[in-house]
C-alpha cells in the first residue's frame, strides 16, 4: 500500500486528499472532470475549534452535577484527570499517526493499512452507526425547554433543518461556523472559573474556600460503605467523564480536507489537548468549591440550564447566567449533530474508496463536499422525533448508549494501530525520528491508553452485577458494542479472507517519499501582538 504522489497544480488548488494508492485508483475509475476528491480549505484554526466544540458540551455544563454528587469533589477532580491522562495519550497516538499519514476518516485508515482490513471495516461501520443516531438533536430540544413548552418535535425539526444547511454547501462554511461557536464556549467557561473564584473567596459574602471538601466530605459512597463505596462511586463517574472528553479524536476526522494537514494536524492536535485538560481541571476545580456534593438539584438533573451546578451555585447572583448557559449548550448539541454528519459522510467517502462500501459515496460536488455521504448521513434526522414518544423512548435511549461506547472502541483502535505503525517502523529499520511530527514518549503512552481504554470498556456497565442493580438498558448500552464489532469484524475476515498486516510488509516507504516529495512549510514565528491569535487559532 502505498502513498498517492499528486501534481503540484493540484496541491495549489487544494482539490485533493492524501490518500492511498488503491483510493486513488478506485476514484479514477469514475473520475469526472469536478474529481472525486475532497476539498482542502480547512486549517489548523477550523481543526482546533472544532474539536473544542466536540469536547466541551453538556457532560461539562449540565452532567458534571450529577458526577459530583455520586462521587463528591475529590472523586470527581480525580477522576477527570485520570481520564484527561488516558485521553491525552491517545490523542498523542492519533496526532503522530495522522500526521505520518493523513488521510480522510483518519483512524480507520490507519487500520487498514497498519494492521488489518477486517479491522478497519469494523470501525467504519459502527462508527457511521454511531454517527447516524440523532440523539443530539433530542438534547436540543430538551435544553429549548427551559423557555417554553411547545412540543419538542417543533425544534427537532428546526435543528435538524439547520444542521442540513450547515453541510451542503463546504466544509469551510461548516469550519467558520464551529469556529465560532468555539469562541463562544470558551467565553463561558472562562466567565465561569472567575465567577465561580469570585464566589469562592467571598467577593459575593461569606468566604467558602475548601469548606465543601470537608463537609459533606471529600468522597462519596455508593452501593456500599467505607472505602469500597467510595471506590465504586468514583468508577461509575469515570464512566460519565469518558464521554465528557469524548470528540478529542475527531482532530483527525477531517486530515483529508485541511490545508497542509501535517502541520496543520499537529498544531491543533497539541493546542486543544492544553486546553481541554487545563480548562476541564479548573472548570472542575472550581465547581467543587462552590457546589456541596448533597445538593439536592444537582443529584435530579432535568437536562436544562436550571439543574446546571454553575446555576446553582450563582442562582440569584447572575441573573442572565442560566439563559447565557442553556444557549451554549444548545451551540453544543448543535455542533455534536454536525459532527456526527461529517463523522458519518466522511467515514462512508473513505470505506467506498477501499471497496467496503458502495462506489456512490465517492461523489462530489464543485466544493470537494461529499453530497452522497452527507445526504444518506441527513436521513436518518427523523429518527430524533422517537425520542418525543414515551413508548419509543426507551428503546431510543439504549441506541444512544450505544455511540457513547463506541467511543471508548475508538480510543482502543487508535492506540491498537499506533502499536501497527511502530511495530512496522522496527521491523524494517526505520527510525521514529523520521517521524515528521512526533511526542516524546508516545511508545508507552500507545500501551497505557490502551490498557485502560478497554477497562474502561469491560467495567463501563459494571453496576449491573451488583445485586439488586440489573437494568437492560443500562447493560445494553455499555456492552452490546462488543458483540457487533466481533461480528463484524470476524464476519468480514472470514468473507474476504484477510490477514493481519506483516509489519515488514506493511508500506512505509511511499509515505516518505510522499513527505519528501511535498514538504509543508512551517509556520510563521509569532510576534508581538500575534501572540494573542493563540486563544483561538
Amino acid at each position: 500500500m502505498s502513498a498517492s504522489v499528486v501534481s503540484g497544480q493540484e496541491k495549489d488548488k487544494h482539490q485533493v486528499v492524501y490518500a492511498t494508492q488503491e483510493d486513488v485508483g478506485s476514484l479514477k475509475e469514475n473520475e469526472s472532470d469536478a474529481g472525486e476528491t475532497l476539498s482542502k480549505s480547512l486549517t489548523s484554526r477550523h481543526l482546533g475549534m472544532i474539536t473544542l466544540v466536540g469536547v466541551f458540551g453538556t457532560g461539562l455544563f449540565l452532567s458534571s452535577g450529577g458526577t459530583l454528587a455520586t462521587t463528591g469533589p475529590v472523586g470527581m477532580l480525580l477522576a477527570y484527570i485520570l481520564v484527561g491522562l488516558v485521553v491525552g495519550a491517545s490523542q498523542m497516538c492519533i496526532t503522530e499517526c495522522a500526521c505520518f499519514m493523513p488521510v480522510t476518516s483518519g483512524y480507520v485508515r490507519h487500520s487498514e493499512h497498519f494492521v488489518d482490513d477486517a479491522l478497519g471495516f469494523m470501525m467504519g461501520w459502527t462508527d457511521i452507526y454511531s454517527s447516524i443516531m440523532p440523539s443530539e438533536l433530542s438534547a436540543a430540544a430538551v435544553v429549548v425547554q427551559y423557555w417554553t413548552d411547545l412540543s419538542p418535535a417543533i425544534f427537532i425539526t428546526i435543528f435538524g433543518v439547520a444542521c442540513i444547511a450547515t453541510n451542503v454547501y463546504n466544509v469551510r462554511w461548516y469550519g467558520e461556523i464551529e469556529f465560532v461557536f468555539g469562541i463562544l464556549k470558551l467565553s463561558l467557561i472562562v466567565i465561569l472559573i472567575v465567577t465561580g473564584l469570585v464566589i469562592d473567596l467571598g467577593g459575593t459574602g461569606d468566604r467558602i474556600g475548601f469548606r465543601y471538601w470537608k463537609d459533606p466530605g471529600p468522597f462519596n459512597a455508593k452501593y456500599t460503605t467505607g472505602s469500597l463505596g467510595n471506590f465504586a462511586a468514583f468508577w461509575k463517574t469515570v464512566s460519565s467523564v469518558v464521554y465528557a472528553y469524548g470528540g478529542v479524536q475527531a482532530i483527525g476526522l477531517l486530515s483529508g480536507e485541511a490545508e497542509f494537514p501535517r502541520r496543520a494536524i499537529y498544531r491543533a492536535a497539541k493546542r486543544v489537548f492544553y486546553r481541554v485538560f487545563t480548562l476541564y481541571l479548573l472548570t472542575v476545580f472550581v465547581l467543587t468549591l462552590i457546589v456541596p456534593s448533597n445538593n439536592e438539584t444537582i443529584a435530579s438533573p432535568n437536562g436544562t440550564a436550571a439543574a446546571s451546578p454553575f446555576v446553582v451555585a450563582m442562582q440569584g447572583q447572575v441573573k442572565v447566567l442560566p439563559h447565557y448557559i442553556n444557549a451554549i449548550v444548545c451551540t453544543s448539541a448543535f455542533s455534536a449533530a454536525n459532527i456526527g454528519i461529517i463523522k458519518a459522510s466522511r467515514t462512508l467517502f473513505a470505506l467506498a474508496a477501499k471497496g467496503q462500501a458502495p462506489k456512490l459515496f465517492l461523489k462530489v460536488n464543485k466544493h470537494g463536499l461529499p453530497w452522497v455521504g452527507v445526504t444518506f448521513a441527513c436521513a436518518f434526522i427523523p429518527l430524533a422525533y422517537m425520542s418525543v414518544s414515551s413508548g419509543s423512548k426507551t428503546v431510543f435511549s439504549w441506541f444512544q448508549s450505544i455511540t457513547s461506547s463506541n467511543l471508548l472502541l475508538n480510543w482502543i483502535l487508535i492506540s491498537v494501530n499506533h502499536i501497527g505503525m511502530t511495530r512496522a517502523f522496527k521491523a524494517q529499520g526505520y527510525s521514529r525520528k523520521l517521524l515528521p511530527y512526533k511526542f516524546k514518549g508516545t511508545v508507552f503512552a500507545s500501551w497505557f491508553s490502551l490498557f485502560f481504554s478497554v477497562l474502561f470498556l469491560l467495567t463501563g456497565g459494571f453496576t449491573n452485577f451488583i445485586h439488586g442493580q440489573f437494568d437492560f438498558g443500562s447493560f445494553f448500552g455499555a456492552y452490546f458494542i462488543i458483540p457487533l464489532s466481533i461480528i463484524l469484524y470476524f464476519g468480514y475476515k472470514l468473507i474476504k479472507k484477510t490477514k493481519l498486516k506483516d509489519p515488514k510488509k506493511v508500506d512505509l516507504k511511499s509515505i516518505f517519499r510522499d513527505i519528501e516529495l511535498y514538504p509543508e512549510p512551517e509556520y510563521p514565528k509569532l510576534k508581538g501582538w500575534e501572540y494573542i491569535t493563540l486563544l483561538w487559532a
